[in-house]
């Protein structure tokens, strides 16, 4: 391969590695402290700050509009959004755009209010996904949320019909063990701890600022996924009663003053959908029938897939045969009836049956991510055994900085040592070292950043262990070249049979490392496995620096300097 294709090669991969930890580099340094708080907040605390922010922006904004002043700054915003709806209804441009102006364009205060709060909620958001795609940084660097669950039992022992033995007991805790280690390894939150605590209780630490409402999602959804019959004149009945007794109708618990106003056998659920901030947003209520038409647990599989008319996400399940079965029967009985879907005690979604499902089953009327979750959940299985949260609470990473700022030091101590070694044996040729050893050290990280993997202490130290393998293939390579320089061979000569003739011995260090790190990293967990994720990382950006980079730098002081001589050991002028 020719000079310039290399050169290429290198410059794309550098180009590509910026982009991939350029988040991070965002995220760590460049997002103000107050903007990470928010970022890191529950939906819930992103909803309140916006829309107070947003009332507050607008109580100045009409205040400016009385005063016949101009739109405030930070709401300037509204002047291009203005422009747009006047352009979509083809009314005419305004000379000057002041806060009247500005309001008289919007058909209201809700619709007003609305465009600002939007502003906030979307900063926030891309915060939040900004976050998501920056180098997370583990439990023992950043602190994180630590949750003990207590298994229920006794829930099982309903749904069974009969006592659990000691034998049950045990295998629905270590199945619900597994179960949690699948779907928290699946969401992608990468290292957790998780173990048995006492005969009944479940002990989980999760790194980094996670948001807790999507921790309590995964690890509290059961898979609790339910059909029911919707009973349409019950739920017509119930609605026309709350609307006369709103206030008499439940308990504090929410459960019915009077139970004689529906059916014995129908249940009163409320009705919830997606707002804009992912929360569960209260819409009314329904009845349906308390008998389950399907459990969750028949779901073989379950996928998202995008609707091919409106585009809007859709989770498929397919039914194992029993499941199909029982399914079909439901279905061809209740012809024209609404069905309703409900994932824990809530209906996200009801569809009118108009023929009969055995097998394939298909959900609509979720955002995409809470379409992701549910099927994500069911793929892992339902839980054996119901879980509760009994303790839930914030690591703090106080302790975390001071361990960030010691491995640092480390890292850049062993590769600032490393680099004086080169420099000062190797003469020249340590430059070249060097310059290998710094972009080595961009790659590593910038492949970390790219697949989210998350950096904890023994990843450090991966890290420097790698420092010292990167260096050993210049070493071997240098030696070559002083072998061939002792020959009475000249730079171009002594480059490349120095190159050459490290070449396999360079790989199967290199080979073998990642043949134990591969079994590391299937076989280890949490602190072990991060090791060795850094070190097959290492692996491949040591090889790439020493044979491709340092050979090209090489090239390009003997073809494009004319270098006559290859400066690589006191004792030798070669």
């Amino acid at each position: 391969m020719s000079k310039r294709y290399r050169f290429i090669i290198i410059l794309i991969t550098v180009g590509v590695c910026f982009a991939f930890l350029f988040p991070t580099i965002r995220w760590y340094y460049m997002v103000p402290k107050e903007d990470k708080a928010l970022a890191l907040g529950s939906r819930e605390q992103i909803k309140i700050y916006a829309s107070q922010k947003a009332l507050a922006d607008m109580q100045e904004l009409v205040e400016a509009a009385r005063a016949g002043g101009e739109v405030p700054e930070q709401l300037a915003f509204l002047i291009t959004q203005a422009k747009k709806i006047r352009k979509e209804i083809k009314a005419e441009a305004s000379a000057k755009w002041d806060a009247r102006t500005v309001i008289s364009v919007f058909s209201g205060r809700e619709e007003l209010l609305e465009a600002i709060e939007s502003r906030y909620r979307d900063t926030v958001f891309d915060l939040k996904d900004l976050q998501k795609n920056a180098v997370q940084l583990g439990l023992d660097l950043s602190g994180g949320m630590s949750i003990v669950l207590q298994a229920n039992p006794d829930s099982l022992e309903e749904r069974l019909g009969h006592q659990l033995t000691e034998s049950e007991r045990e295998d629905a805790i270590n199945g619900a063990l597994e179960v949690l280690n699948s779907r928290i390894d699946r969401f992608g939150l990468t290292e957790p701890v998780i173990r048995r605590q006492g005969a009944d209780q479940i002990y989980v630490e999760i790194p980094g600022a996670a948001d807790p409402e999507r921790i309590n999602s995964i690890i509290m959804g059961k898979g609790g996924l339910a059909f029911h019959i919707v009973d349409q004149g019950a739920a017509d009945a119930f609605n026309a009663y709350y609307q006369r007794h709103p206030t008499t109708t439940f308990d504090g618990e929410g459960n019915l003053l009077d139970p004689t106003i529906v059916p014995a056998d129908v249940v009163i659920r409320g009705v919830y959908r997606k707002d804009q901030y992912g929360l569960d947003e209260f819409t009314g209520y329904t009845a349906i029938k308390k008998e389950v038409g399907l459990d969750g647990n028949h779901i073989q599989s379950a996928v998202v897939e995008r609707n091919t008319l409106d585009g809007k996400p859709e989770v498929t399940f397919i039914l194992d045969s029993e499941g199909g079965e029982i399914f079909y029967q439901l279905t061809s009985a209740h012809i024209r009836e609404p069905l309703a879907i409900v994932l824990d005690d809530r209906v996200k979604s009801q569809a009118t049956i108009t023929t009969a499902i055995r097998e394939s089953v298909r959900l609509t009327g979720f955002a995409l991510e809470e379409a992701e979750n549910i099927a994500l959940t069911l793929r892992t299985a339902a839980l054996p055994v119901e879980l509760e949260v009994i303790n839930q609470q914030a690591i703090g990473a106080s302790m975390g900085e001071d361990t960030i700022r010691q491995g640092m030091f480390a890292l850049l101590g062993g590769l600032l040592a490393v680099m004086i070694f080169m420099l000062l044996f190797y003469k020249t040729a340590g430059i070249n070292a060097v310059i290998a050893q710094i972009l080595n050290i961009y790659l590593m990280f910038s492949v970390l950043s790219a697949f989210n993997f998350t950096l904890t202490l023994p990843s450090i130290a991966g890290f420097i262990l790698t420092i010292g393998m990167a260096v050993d293939a210049n070493v071997i390579i240098f030696e070559r070249m002083k072998e061939e320089l002792l020959l009475g061979k000249s730079r171009k000569a002594a480059v490349d049979a120095g190159f050459d003739k490290a070449f396999w011995a360079i790989m199967d260090s290199n080979i073998t490392t990642f043949i134990a790190a591969l079994f590391l990293s299937q076989l280890g967990s949490g602190p072990i496995q991060g090791f060795a994720v850094s070190l097959a990382i290492g692996v491949f950006s040591s090889v790439f620096t020493a044979l491709f980079v340092s050979r090209l730098i090489f090239d390009f002081g003997t073809d494009v300097l004319g270098s006559k001589r290859v400066s690589v050991s006191w004792r030798i002028k070669g």
